[in-house]
């Protein structure tokens, strides 16, 4: 299982550097919204959609509301409020995790998934097309989370004991989530020499954001379990489905370009 999982890993990041850095940008952006848009569809099924029409009814809600989404961010302003509305989401789901993790219900699950789907495409995009280095910032902050997943998968697997989030997903660990802040910590000390950024704050806005993606991954295994799934499909061999590889993303970039904002870097519309 695990050569299986490196194998298909190595294959997905090759194919990710593809789309991120030599495809067309329109080509890459359509490569991004098919990516959510298939998301979109399994996280119908954390809904308990079941028929065809209905799921399909779900992903074109989403589509519609990334396409409003990403009209509105072509302004300061409203791109401000959308960073600024789904940090505020990215908290009440951290609360709900520790307190509630029980209480959800099908509407709860169906708004959800546009908290976390909607802003994931428009802050990707926009970071993609409209940044400075944008391209290398995009895959910046994807490193960022793989180096915290690997470092949080094998320091817990060799040291995990304390559960990090019984309720929700056993088999994580606060030695796991020790370990991924490492691994985060390692790929910043060279993200902030690649992008020339004052060294302590970008590792600082790095490891935040890497331990926020925590948060993302956690929040999908909550709609999972009220689903009944182990895995949210199985697109991707020894990986599940698309949710399950971009769940972490889902957090971290949005929380992640806010960051930048917040450094002084031109993440706004010119």
């Amino acid at each position: 299982m695990l050569r299986q999982r490196v194998l298909t890993a190595i294959v997905g990041v090759i194919a990710l550097i593809v789309v991120v850095f030599l495809l067309p940008p329109a080509v890459a952006l359509g490569c991004y919204a098919l990516a959510i848009l298939f998301a979109a569809w399994e996280w119908s099924a954390f809904v308990r959609l079941t028929g065809v029409a209905t799921r399909a009814g779900y992903v074109a809600a989403i589509a519609l509301l990334m396409w409003l989404a990403s009209r509105q961010a072509v302004a300061a302003q409203p791109y401000r409020e959308l960073l600024i509305l789904t940090a505020a989401w990215w908290v009440i789901a951290l609360l709900w995790l520790v307190f509630m993790p029980h209480k959800v219900s099908r509407p709860a699950a169906a708004i959800a998934g546009v908290f976390v789907l909607v802003p994931a495409w428009t802050t990707l995009s926009q970071l993609q097309v409209r940044v400075d280095r944008g391209p290398e910032l995009v895959f910046y902050v994807l490193c960022l989370v793989w180096a915290a997943d690997i470092g949080a998968f094998f320091i817990g697997r060799r040291f995990g004991h304390r559960r990090l989030a019984p309720r929700v997903s056993p088999a994580k660990t606060w030695e796991g989530v020790a370990g991924g802040a490492v691994g985060a910590a390692l790929i910043a000390a060279v993200g902030a020499q690649l992008f020339t950024a004052p060294v302590l704050a970008f590792m600082l806005l790095s490891v935040g954001v890497a331990l926020a993606s925590i948060v993302g991954d956690l929040t999908e295994s909550m709609f999972k379990r009220f689903a009944g799934l182990k895995d949210s499909g199985h697109f991707i061999p020894g990986h599940g489905g698309i949710l399950d590889r971009i769940d972490s993303v889902t957090a971290a970039v949005p929380l992640f370009v806010l960051g930048l904002a917040i450094l002084g870097e031109r993440v706004w519309p010119a």
